[in-house]
């Protein structure tokens, strides 16, 4: 019985694999302040000269894919497929709460949502993204096991929005914010996982000193990780979130109705003094929160979260 139930899970994750091969989301913005700023967007590949945004192009992935499990070390891992540098940056304090848009994000993705910081310590637009090393600042997988309801679910569910704060504690400069759904619908077969990271230049101005300790993305997990290899459909009793353990200054947050945008913004330019640069703001007429907006179940973090803590 128990080959039977393995070859149940590994039929089911291939057709969902198969069936929504191409429905899969970007993250496409961030609000900060309830100010707008544009990500990376695929038709941006055909525009001459291509906008300038606080998003990193992923010119390699123009159907909305995922790095699998036997990419994991290689440099897509760290801002998705050939990623390259943002040309602006959004400013943001250290305290302040992200809202990190995304398109559709499909049901059946069930899986955490994480979040890292890497300080440029110079200009993010011209980093060598190989040099960059993040440290964890938000987590979060299984919230609610009675209803099945993963982080991924909660994200797609606030319409399609998920919030990260910095840490008050960090140093003022320029950093690349890495953010990461995992997805384990297929994860019960080999490299079967699905890592969709995105990544977002910062200015942040903070009173902070620490420099925490990063590591390159290209170490976060490894393909047999508990929490890579996983069976969503054997009826699991737990979880173990994959990657580095979560930074001691990380500051909760809960996942709650996104505010109203109010102005839109391309960013900043000029990096000689992050700390105090101003965003350019090109539009300030207020956004209308779309009528279709549902709102979810709020996750509460705790005061303390642990990596691999089990919800």
């Amino acid at each position: 019985m128990a080959f039977s139930k393995s070859l149940t899970s590994i039929i089911l994750s291939a057709l969902l694999s198969a069936v929504e091969v191409r429905a899969h989301g970007i993250a496409s913005a961030v609000v900060i302040d309830s100010t707008f700023y544009n990500g990376y967007n695929p038709s941006y590949q055909y525009e001459s000269p291509p906008p300038t945004v606080v998003g990193w192009s992923v010119p390699d992935d123009l159907q909305n894919t995922f790095i699998s499990p036997d990419k994991f070390g290689t440099p897509d891992m760290i801002c998705h497929l050939g990623a390259t540098p943002a040309g602006a940056a959004a400013p943001v304090k250290g305290g302040d709460v992200i809202e990190v848009q995304w398109t559709p994000w499909p049901a059946s993705h069930k899986g955490p949502v994480l979040d890292y910081l890497a300080n440029c310590n110079g200009a993010c637009e011209i980093i060598d993204k190989t040099k960059l090393e993040f440290f964890k600042i938000g987590e979060a997988d299984w919230v609610d096991q009675a209803n099945d309801l993963w982080a991924a679910n909660v994200l797609a569910n606030n319409n399609n929005s998920w919030f990260v704060r910095i840490p008050e504690d960090i140093a003022p400069g320029n950093y690349v914010l890495r953010h990461e759904i995992i997805a384990l619908h297929a994860a019960a077969n080999p490299n079967g996982a699905q890592s969709y990271p995105f990544c977002y230049n910062l200015v942040v101005d903070s009173q902070g000193t620490a420099t925490p300790v990063g590591i390159p993305a290209t170490q976060f997990y490894k393909s047999d990780d508990p929490g890579i290899k996983f069976d969503l459909f054997s009826h699991p009793t737990a979880y173990v979130i994959p990657g580095p353990a979560l930074y001691s200054g990380a500051l909760p947050v809960s996942q709650t109705k996104p505010p109203a945008i109010t102005a839109t913004a391309a960013g900043v330019y000029a990096f000689t003094a992050p700390a105090r640069a101003k965003a350019v703001v090109v539009t300030t007429a207020a956004a209308a929160v779309p009528s279709t907006f549902k709102v979810a179940t709020k996750v509460a973090s705790p005061a303390m979260p642990q990596a691999t803590s089990v919800l």
